[in-house]
């Protein structure tokens, strides 16, 4: 679901400053490397500043293999409009529009929805011209016009409070056109596995082009009672003069496939297509296809 651009567990650089929080001891230990390359991303984190951004796009960056999977189901519903949800800075909307889509982005971060405007005005007017934002928080989202195609990629179900998932598969199946369809991604969990491992630990340099290097440790912690999940970056930037340690963090709902499988059906949706992915024994990436009439 994710690309990252490397996957490594060198020991980390030392550190000179420190104006963030102070990395955990575990982070001092060698990391264990991502299984079949994937990284969990920050769906339900804002940016904490400009230079967390690239940590951003590292787990869910403008070149994630998803979005030709996304690019040719938009086709496949007969063109725009399409509808964004949880867009962050534009990895999918921008490409889209770029492709001749009309796209409506919508997040609840103001930073990450301007980065996406700027983006699209780098490029010109042929782009900007069919992207439309909206800042809008999805557990709470009215829609106003019709799509062909509405996305929660990025594993963004899983940001959204269960209790809030059917409202907003309701607003969306209410606001798709004739033939048009819902896409969404998320990561299904062997209970077993978060019972007997509910901890993982990754380490990865993060891709900068800016003159500094970043390694991140990513510490995920399940919590099989409360079906939510934790993860934990902590980073370290080394400059030319200086290095500092950053630590991010997201929280997120662990999805139950046959909850959520109900919870489309009772907007009226049905699943039309099912594609999963193996991660290892205990993890799948599922993408789900759903058309109304469920």
């Amino acid at each position: 679901m994710h690309t990252p651009s490397g996957v490594f567990s060198p020991p980390l650089p030392p550190v000179a400053a420190a104006p963030s929080a102070p990395l955990a001891p575990a982070v001092r230990a060698v990391g264990i490397p991502s299984p079949a390359g994937f990284l969990p991303g920050l769906e339900s984190a804002a940016p904490a500043d400009e230079d967390s951004l690239w940590l951003q796009d590292a787990l869910l960056g403008p070149h994630s293999a998803d979005i030709v999977r996304y690019l040719g189901l938009a086709r496949d519903c007969g063109g725009g409009p399409v509808l964004d949800l949880g867009c962050g800075a534009g990895r999918l909307a921008v490409p889209f529009a770029r492709q001749g889509f009309r796209v409506e982005a919508v997040d609840r971060d103001a930073d990450s929805l301007e980065r996406l405007r700027a983006w699209g005005r780098r490029i010109g007017p042929q782009v900007s011209e069919r992207l439309a934002t909206t800042r809008a928080d999805l557990a709470g989202l009215r829609l106003r016009g019709g799509y062909r195609l509405v996305l929660l990629a990025g594993a963004m179900i899983s940001a959204v409070p269960p209790g809030a998932r059917p409202g907003l598969l309701r607003e969306i199946a209410a606001h798709l056109e004739p033939g048009g369809a819902l896409a969404l991604d998320f990561t299904v969990h062997r209970p077993r596995g978060l019972v007997e491992d509910p901890s993982r630990t990754w380490a990865f340099q993060v891709p900068r082009f800016d003159g500094v290097e970043e390694w991140t440790v990513a510490r995920q912690e399940f919590d099989p009672d409360g079906m939510r999940e934790h993860i934990t970056y902590h980073s370290v930037r080394t400059g030319r003069l200086s290095s500092e340690r950053v630590v991010t963090a997201t929280r997120k709902w662990i999805v139950d496939p046959e909850r959520l499988t109900a919870e489309l059906h009772g907007a009226g949706l049905r699943v039309e297509r099912r594609r999963g992915h193996r991660v290892d024994e205990r993890t799948e990436s599922v993408l789900l296809v759903c058309r109304a009439g469920g």
